[in-house]
């Protein structure tokens, strides 16, 4: 299976960069605290390579129903939506890299500069409720992470039921059986699977960081609240900077 560095769910919190403006509406939440790596967004390619940041553009996620779903795919797939959602469409998928692994992924829905960032939440999740150094992120324990269109899970289920037919006295393993041979052409890093051939929806998966942990999810929001931009952040780096990797808290 993939190589992967097993760790403990943790949360990183880490100074907010001076210039990346961040939303402190929500009581409870400093979201300044939650990441320093709002900029990754914002710079160009060659701005991010003079920071030792590497770029993957991986290509676009098709939602079907503009319903997000961030998680472990493997481990969680059937996770419910972000609670936001946006207009069904084509966007592209952008991956951070840096000390050879994915430092970030984002999701890019208008051009322009985010006018202020927010957590993504699930429906019933409210921020209020957070205490200090708690935040809502999703569980990763198959070393892996995801943008994906809620319908696209109707369509994973039929491609594991497709396999099963072909091995009826076998243990389906999607990742040994479906996902690997995508993620092999790209070292195992990332792919942009469908999960079946001639429907729309399709998956966005890769590396979650260091592997196994808890990460946040944000939405850069422009002045009106419309969504420029999703990032999750598996606590990589710090201040969109990867010539010097963070010490473990």
């Amino acid at each position: 299976m993939r190589n992967r560095i097993m760790r403990a769910a943790r949360l990183v919190l880490c100074a907010a960069a001076a210039h990346a403006p961040v939303s402190a509406s929500a009581a409870g939440l400093d979201i300044s605290k939650a990441s320093s790596n709002f900029e990754l967004v914002t710079l160009g390619d060659a701005e991010l390579s003079e920071r030792s940041i590497g770029v993957i553009h991986m290509g676009n996620v098709e939602l079907t129903s503009g319903r997000i779903v961030a998680a472990d795919p493997l481990a969680q797939p059937d996770r419910p939506a972000l609670a936001r959602r946006v207009a069904p469409g084509d966007y592209p998928v952008t991956l951070y890299q840096a000390f050879g692994r994915i430092a970030a992924a984002g999701m890019r829905f208008a051009e322009g500069k985010p006018d202020h960032w927010e957590l993504a939440v699930l429906p019933g999740q409210d921020v209020a409720t957070l205490k200090d150094g708690e935040i809502f992120g999703y569980p990763v324990d198959a070393g892996l992470g995801c943008y994906m269109d809620a319908d696209t899970l109707a369509l994973i289920e039929e491609r594991e039921a497709q396999v099963q037919a072909q091995k009826p006295d076998a243990d389906i393993n999607y990742y040994d059986d479906v996902l690997a041979s995508d993620l092999d052409a790209n070292k195992g890093h990332y792919a942009l699977h469908r999960p079946m051939a001639g429907k729309k929806g399709n998956v966005a998966v890769f590396w979650s960081g260091w592997g196994d942990g808890f990460y946040p999810v944000f939405w850069g929001l422009d002045k009106d609240g419309r969504p420029l931009a999703l990032l999750t952040d598996f606590g990589l780096i710090e201040n969109a900077d990867g010539r010097r990797e963070p010490k473990v808290q």
